[in-house]
């Protein structure tokens, strides 16, 4: 499965991958606000996740940019399926931030969601990452009220107090996504 929006295209990651999967996420900025990437991170890191089978829904998306040479993967996007509330989680590398690609990716994730039947999508950040907070707000998560203790491998498996959000998801007849207040 793979998702269009205006500038970006979301797919699956393959083998071939690893190498610019690497590139982009092998930054500590970046890993140290994902709560499952470590630290550091490696080649192999990049070559493992890339060869993990490949979801029927396709849950896990590479972040790409089809309009330059090579659609350089630029972050990720996925959900995780681990209850009846699926767990959206994100990344972008940092030549990337603060131009709305992430926001776009999230939104379009929360379509495929709604059409995948799923009404409640959850999410969390890191207390020390409000940008990641801004991106949920503007989506149409609201805080949960939770804060939570979230090991994150990126920092040596040390508990990181996460706020939660949770976003409710409904299809319009025109299966356009909207948020329910």
């Amino acid at each position: 499965m793979m998702i269009r929006t205006s500038r970006l295209l979301l797919r699956p990651y393959f083998a071939e991958d690893a190498r610019e999967l690497f590139a982009r996420i092998a930054d500590e900025r970046v890993v140290r606000m994902l709560s499952r990437a470590p630290w550091p991170y490696t080649m192999d890191h990049a070559r493992g996740f890339c060869a993990r089978p490949l979801n029927p829904f396709c849950t896990n998306f590479a972040v790409t940019l089809p309009e330059q040479r090579g659609a350089p993967i630029i972050g990720g996007i996925g959900l995780e399926l681990a209850s009846d509330v699926p767990e959206l989680g994100y990344w972008l590398a940092p030549d990337f931030w603060r131009q709305g690609y992430i926001s776009e990716a999230v939104t379009a994730v929360l379509e495929k969601a709604a059409l995948l039947g799923f009404t409640q999508v959850c999410a969390g950040h890191f207390a020390d990452n409000p940008e990641s907070g801004a991106v949920l707000r503007k989506a149409g998560f609201a805080p949960t009220g939770e804060i939570a203790a979230t090991p994150s491998q990126g920092r040596g498996g040390q508990d990181v107090p996460t706020i939660r959000y949770a976003c409710e998801l409904a299809l319009s007849p025109q299966l356009a996504l909207t948020v329910a207040a």
